[in-house]
């Protein structure tokens, strides 16, 4: 299992609730509780968009542009920077800027609202709820806002999502999750691939030794590993293999498996009911105790502690 496939799939970034929005100018909404990561693509006209009290100037979106924003700050989407706040959306209702509630936008479709006249603009929001310790990795990928530009790679998928979201047919939240998952996953991978800062982990993933160290490390974390089996299994002399892992990833093999078998482990006492013992198995551990200080060393705490905060 490569990285990037573990953290989506551990964050359980696969529900999310898909709206399209096509609006004639003017236009502004707030949105005031926003989720852990939110993927908006404008399929038609162009936006901009912008983080309240980050002190970062809008950012236009153009039509194809994908933005991705993390955290759960404010954020306002409109057709110009310059538009008066118009609604604000809180718990999933809107309000007024004189705080009075209103429906909103008219319904188009199913998941579709606004006026859908000529010259309007077409957006899809998608909200994720991500879970637990492994979605902070996930979202340290990212800034609190990323725009991944319009490219031919995404616009196929768009287009799909586009078409389905206007429909209300059987089976088709998983039609949309997949199809929103593929946006993602292709967002992210444009991010990471452009970016002047991607994690270290990432750029590793261009060396074929150390992008399958990693993958065996995802694989099999539970797995007794050792710097020389590393080595020996992707065809490394131990030293190289050892320099060559801390050098592209930022830290020494076992460190890093380490790091992430903690990870693993504070989502597992949070969301089960497994013993701490059972929990050190499923993370590599044969002894609890062994387990309980590696635990506090990366959390601060013991496992009875933390699981007894964490809920």
């Amino acid at each position: 299992m490569d990285v990037l496939t573990d953290l989506l799939h551990r964050a359980r970034a696969r529900t999310a609730l898909v709206r399209q929005l096509i609006q004639r100018p003017p236009w502004s909404i707030t949105y005031a509780d926003a989720p852990a990561l939110t993927v908006m693509a404008t399929l038609g006209g162009h936006a901009s968009i912008r983080l309240e009290d980050s002190g970062t100037a809008p950012v236009r979106l153009a039509a194809g542009d994908i933005a991705l924003v993390t955290g759960t700050g404010q954020y306002t989407i409109a057709d110009n920077p310059d538009t008066p706040h118009q609604v604000t959306v809180r718990g999933g209702r809107k309000y007024l800027p004189s705080g009075e509630q209103t429906a909103g936008h008219p319904n188009l479709a199913p998941r579709t609202y606004g006026d859908g006249r000529p010259g309007a603009t077409t957006m899809l929001r998608a909200a994720y709820e991500l879970h637990g310790d492994v979605s902070d990795r996930l979202l340290a990928l990212l800034p609190p806002l990323a725009v991944v530009p319009a490219g031919p790679r995404t616009e196929t998928t768009l287009d799909l999502l586009a078409a389905e979201v206007s429909r209300d047919e059987p089976g088709q939240d998983a039609v949309l999750n997949r199809l929103l998952d593929l946006v993602l996953v292709l967002a992210l991978r444009a991010w990471c691939a452009e970016s002047a800062t991607p994690p270290a982990w990432y750029r590793a993933l261009d060396d074929p030794a150390i992008g399958e160290a990693l993958r065996l490390l995802h694989t099999e974390p539970a797995r007794r590993w050792t710097v020389a089996e590393l080595a020996t299994t992707i065809g490394l002399s131990r030293a190289a293999f050892a320099a060559r892992f801390t050098t592209l990833v930022g830290e020494p093999p076992l460190t890093y498996l380490t790091g992430w078998r903690m990870t693993l482990a504070a989502d597992l006492l949070r969301d089960t009911e497994k013993t701490v013992a059972a929990v050190a198995r499923e993370t590599g551990y044969t002894d609890p105790f062994a387990f309980s200080v590696a635990f506090k060393r990366a959390h601060g705490l013991s496992p009875t502690t933390w699981r007894r905060r964490a809920r």
